[in-house]
């Protein structure tokens, strides 16, 4: 627009402004508590009966679509009110070019607002690969997508919003010249984190909700964001571990275990008896087998070493649950029956200990007779 053309918009404006009338005020007023009214009306009544109709559709979109567009389409009401409002004042102000860029950028950022609710944890339309294809209902790569999403909504309806206003993006990138490589640089960090984002998601070396161990940490997976993941440890904290680092570790996932190891080394005393050792050694088999929360494919109890101080029990199976508490029965009642089983037989544990053993009387006499 040319300073003649906003000259003569000037000019109007001030010719209207003479020819000032309360009364018009007092009905672009009520026009805009009209559309107040409306609004009112249409978010208690008519879009509740709205989506309480679409929600016996048997496709869901539409009504998350209307869920996410609530909140917009209650501010579109005031917008559309106020311009209204304006319009019938003698004052051509909705004839200003600021005024109609403004009033577009607020209808472009209302769309934009309605999309990227759409895309959010609620209403995300990415969980319908879960049902269409193989991944788990856990998978992080739903949420993921959605953040993707929202922030390219974010981007591009900033990018519309400037494209009103005639700010060339295009231009102002080029512009940024040193300024932009050096940025470019220090992102480098953000980059890689994002890149080993999308590795852990597309790899699933675990889920949202799984027990994971690495070098760094251990814990149960919460979330995973564009630069980091989120673990929540033991002691009931959250630690964040950069993508690239958590991506470059080696991960162990408890949470897909079909079955949890119990394995030990059981020392008894020296002075065990070869055919109680024999007995004893067959009776705690036969007790892991019959167990219920002992997992039948690998029992082991056997004598494998002689040790400075005692015999070595190698004993080694699997508790049929995962479940860190239930573990902790089993192996507690295991335990429980194997000493029960050595206290019948008499056996005893063995302790640290060391043994010395003196020369004869007679003999001593002669060393110290120098003999």
């Amino acid at each position: 627009m040319d300073d003649l053309q906003v000259w003569s918009q000037w000019e109007r404006f001030i010719a209207a402004f003479e020819r000032f009338n309360w009364m018009d005020i007092g009905i672009a007023l009520l026009i805009f508590l009209v559309f107040l009214g409306f609004r009112k009306l249409f978010t208690t009544y008519i879009f509740k009966l709205v989506l309480g109709m679409v929600k016996k559709l048997p496709v869901a979109t539409v009504s998350k679509i209307l869920l996410a567009f609530e909140k917009p389409l209650r501010w579109f009401w005031v917008i559309i009110g106020t311009y209204l409002a304006l319009t019938y004042l003698p004052f051509p102000i909705t004839t200003f070019y600021f005024v109609q860029q403004i009033y577009k950028s607020f209808i472009i950022g209302l769309i934009g607002w309605g999309i990227f609710q759409y895309f959010s944890d609620q209403s995300n339309p990415f969980e319908r690969l879960v049902s269409r294809t193989k991944l788990d209902a856990d998978s992080m790569l739903i949420p993921f997508l959605g953040k993707v999403f929202r922030m390219l909504v974010v981007i591009f309806t900033a990018v519309s919003i400037l494209d009103i206003w005639d700010i060339q993006i295009g231009a102002f990138v080029a512009g940024l010249g040193v300024a932009g490589l050096a940025f470019s640089l220090a992102a480098q960090d953000t980059v890689a984190n994002f890149f080993g984002g999308v590795v852990i998601i597309t790899e699933k070396p675990f889920s949202k909700g799984d027990w994971i161990q690495s070098p760094s940490v251990e814990g149960t997976v919460e979330d995973i964001t564009f630069r980091s993941t989120q673990i929540r440890t033991f002691a009931d904290s959250i630690v964040t571990v950069p993508n690239s680092k958590l991506s470059n570790e080696a991960i162990t996932n408890w949470s897909k275990m079909a079955k949890r190891q119990i394995s030990y080394e059981l020392a008894l005393s020296y002075r065990t008896p070869n055919e109680k050792l024999r007995v004893a050694l067959r009776e705690i088999e036969e007790m892991l087998h019959a167990h219920q929360g002992v997992h039948k494919d690998v029992i082991m109890v056997r004598f494998t070493e002689f040790r400075d101080y005692h015999l070595g029990i190698f004993i080694y199976f699997f508790s049929k649950t995962t479940v860190w508490s239930e573990f902790l029965e089993v192996k507690e009642d295991t335990n429980l029956q194997i000493l029960n089983i050595l206290e019948k037989h008499g056996i005893e544990i063995a302790l640290p200990s060391q043994q010395i053993y003196l020369p004869e009387k007679e003999e001593g006499k002669k060393l110290m007779a120098g003999e």
